[in-house]
């Protein structure tokens, strides 16, 4: 009978694999959105059927499963070229600028100076440039890179990625399939770090994963697997090579730099006054570590290109609706306050995460904090890419925080529908889920406090059944 539990999680991974391929190959595209809707939430659907079943599958099959799981799931990304987002086209584009040996920072697309570049792949000719990833550059060439007229908004150790793969072929495939390796070895992380448990399995079977990481291939997920390595390490006290690793994960996407607070978590608290400020030094050496390592990730661009690394990132800002003379995004808070007090009151509720951090946060598990402040920073500004929520996604595997997985939903459903009011109801929805899943979880750990331990018994192996905490886990 030990068998069963296994077989039917197996037969539960194998539907959700199939049903992933068919959102990859028939489900929709960016410029034909109304059939993801469904194949999506048949994806979610099976994918919450299949963590049940993990819940029964004996612990010593636990990290095969799941690992097994993740590489399949991982593999439906590759069946097509990329869907919903044409990103890809800007990491293959940058990558082949520098191995010309030109700055990213220095030219857009469309400038003539880069025409000698140009190839089919990226400048299509003779189709009429009508596909939802196309679109006309000043002088009329039809491309698929995104935002031909603006320079790159990529930091340097992203533009270090693109180029590393430019030799192993200069197209949209190359960066699919380096996002599923990396993928799969942030499950390896995970498998390790919570010693095979069922929690990993949060990202490893995880359908937006798939679409955002492998298919989409965005390089969200090397910050991600940055970020989870170097949280881990930090948690085994080995807090400077923690925060170089998340300093190279701000330097692949500025996103990673919320993870920093979880370093110094609970370093404001009793424990660490009473112990010299052990844990505030390690922590301030940590963000110290973080820092260096970005400032040198910067440093072999800014020497050609000067503030130009900037990129185009403070258009995009304002692009995305961050401008104070135009908010679009802070959902919630615009609901309920004016325009000019959302973003200070945004920034207060930000900082006062941060210091629960500081002050009650737990150092030997840091990926709990940095959970709290990116979560609930994606919470307050709502954005509207969902694949900002990979690290999310990542740190609610390693804390078994499956609650939070409903934040990059969010961010789904504005991508594909849409719109203030969308954005309004898919935020406030997840922050229905994330704070009623607290609430029960505070409740049910009294109740387990109050169980008493089992006697052990002289000669008696371990008792059967996971742990506790494990069943509850995911």
């Amino acid at each position: 009978m030990t068998g069963r539990p296994a077989l039917l999680c197996a037969l539960a991974v194998a539907a959700l694999t199939g049903c992933l391929a068919l959102t990859f190959t028939t489900g929709g595209t960016l410029g034909n959105r109304p059939p993801l809707y469904g194949w999506y939430a048949a994806d979610v659907l099976l994918f919450g059927g299949a963590l049940l079943l993990l819940r029964r599958v004996p612990e010593r099959q636990v990290a095969r499963l799941v690992l097994a799981g993740g590489v399949l799931v991982a593999a439906t990304g590759l069946l097509v070229p990329p869907r919903t987002s044409d990103d890809a086209h800007r990491y293959v584009w940058d990558g082949r600028v520098q191995a010309a040996g030109i700055s990213p920072y220095a030219h857009a697309p469309q400038d003539p100076a880069l025409a000698p570049l140009r190839d089919p792949g990226l400048f299509p000719a003779g189709d009429g440039c009508r596909a939802w990833d196309e679109r006309r550059t000043a002088d009329g060439a039809c491309t698929r890179i995104n935002r031909p007229a603006v320079h790159t908004v990529y930091p340097p150790l992203a533009e270090a990625w693109f180029l590393a793969q430019h030799p192993f072929g200069d197209r949209v495939r190359t960066a699919q399939a380096a996002g599923a390796l990396l993928a799969v070895a942030t499950t390896g992380v995970l498998l390790a770090v919570t010693g095979g448990r069922r929690r990993a399995a949060l990202w490893a079977w995880c359908p937006g994963v798939a679409v955002w990481a492998v298919n989409d291939a965005h390089v969200d997920v090397l910050g991600t697997l940055l970020t989870v390595t170097g949280l881990a390490l930090a948690a085994r006290r080995k807090a400077a090579a923690g925060g170089a690793l998340l300093g190279a994960a701000t330097a692949v996407k500025l996103l990673p730099a919320l993870a920093l607070p979880g370093l110094l978590s609970g370093a404001l608290g009793g424990g660490a006054l009473r112990t010299g400020r052990g844990a505030l030094r390690a922590g301030l050496g940590a963000v110290g570590a973080a820092g260096g390592v970005f400032a040198l990730c910067y440093l072999p661009y800014v020497l050609p290109s000067g503030t130009g690394v900037l990129g185009y990132l403070p258009g995009y800002l304002r692009e995305e609706g961050y401008r104070q003379d135009g908010l679009e995004r802070f959902g919630l808070l615009r609901a309920a306050l004016p325009d000019r007090a959302v973003p200070w009151v945004a920034g207060l509720l930000l900082a006062a995460l941060v210091l629960r951090v500081l002050r009650r946060g737990d150092p030997r598990r840091p990926w709990r904090g940095a959970l709290l402040v990116t979560g609930g920073a994606l919470l307050l500004a709502g954005p509207g890419y969902p694949w900002y929520g990979l690290p999310v996604v990542a740190l609610a595997a390693l804390d078994g925080r499956w609650e939070w997985l409903a934040v990059p939903a969010a961010a789904q459903v504005l991508y594909l529908a849409g719109g203030e009011r969308v954005q309004q109801l898919a935020y406030g929805a997840a922050l229905s889920v994330v704070l009623v899943a607290d609430r029960l979880r505070s409740r049910r750990a009294p109740e387990r406090a109050a169980v008493p331990a089992p006697v052990p018994v002289p000669g008696a192996g371990p008792g059967p059944g996971p742990a506790p905490e494990e069943m509850t886990e995911v």
